[in-house]
């Protein structure tokens, strides 16, 4: 069997954003076809979303992620995903993501036959973008009353642009969201399925991954402007996301 390889580097990827009905819960749609010819085993890196996908003639949850998953999908698979907005996975599927993390999920165990009916509304089709719009009508019947957790969505953004420096990044939190930390992290758990520190670290490399994408700066340049102490800092946290280091994700992406 062929080494993994980053989920982005095989097969071909479009992503565009969710129709008008699904964007006050999902952010985008994407259909990731798996190479005719076969594709080596593919590993999904942590980067906080939370996906419903459409797999296989059925529904799925992926993530959240907080270490990277490997999956072996056949030669000419397709996936579809729904992208969730930030914070707003749990009111969708109504369960805290915590219980969520780092799974892939029937939608049926979760829901029972809800989910297979709506799988079963879904229109089978051979083209793929009238299959993303069925499944887009589909899901929106499913919207869901229960509003989205907008303080989480501002924690969310705040550590995104990251905390002052020399701020300590929970207390920084609590007092810009006047929160007590049991409340925070509770919330969090509910949200992400994880702390701050550890979305803090995911979104701390995926700003890696950006800078590097479109710059020919050092490694050592690039971690300290993603905010790395030093580069092994970014090396640890890059073997410790993704399995490889910085230098290996890279060439992967980049230089196929």
């Amino acid at each position: 069997m062929s080494d993994p390889v980053p989920a982005q580097a095989t097969g071909s990827f479009q992503q565009r954003p969710a129709s008008a009905r699904l964007r006050g819960s999902f952010a985008s749609v994407w259909v990731h076809r798996m190479d005719p010819a076969g594709s080596p085993p593919i590993v999904i890196m942590p980067d906080t979303t939370i996906d419903l996908q459409w797999i296989g003639g059925s529904f799925r949850i992926a993530g959240p992620d907080k270490e990277p998953q490997t999956e072996v999908l056949a030669a000419d698979e397709v996936v579809i995903g729904l992208r969730f907005h930030p914070a707003a996975a749990a009111a969708w599927l109504g369960v805290p993501q915590i219980e969520l993390v780092g799974k892939r999920l029937s939608l049926e165990d979760l829901w029972g036959a809800r989910a297979r009916r709506l799988a079963s509304r879904v229109r089978a089709s051979d083209s793929l973008e009238d299959l993303a719009c069925s499944l887009q009508q589909v899901v929106a019947e499913e919207m869901p009353a229960t509003a989205t957790d907008v303080p989480m969505q501002a924690a969310y953004r705040l550590i995104e642009r990251g905390p002052p420096p020399d701020a300590p990044l929970v207390p920084w939190l609590m007092r810009a969201l006047e929160m007590s930390e049991r409340t925070l992290r509770r919330r969090f758990d509910t949200s992400f399925g994880y702390g701050p520190k550890t979305l803090d670290r995911i979104l701390r490399y995926q700003r890696f991954l950006r800078l590097s994408s479109r710059s020919s700066s050092s490694t050592a340049m690039l971690a300290a402007e993603a905010g790395y102490s030093d580069q092994a800092h970014l090396v640890r946290e890059s073997r410790r996301l993704t399995g490889s280091t910085p230098r290996q994700i890279h060439h992967l992406l980049h230089c196929q």
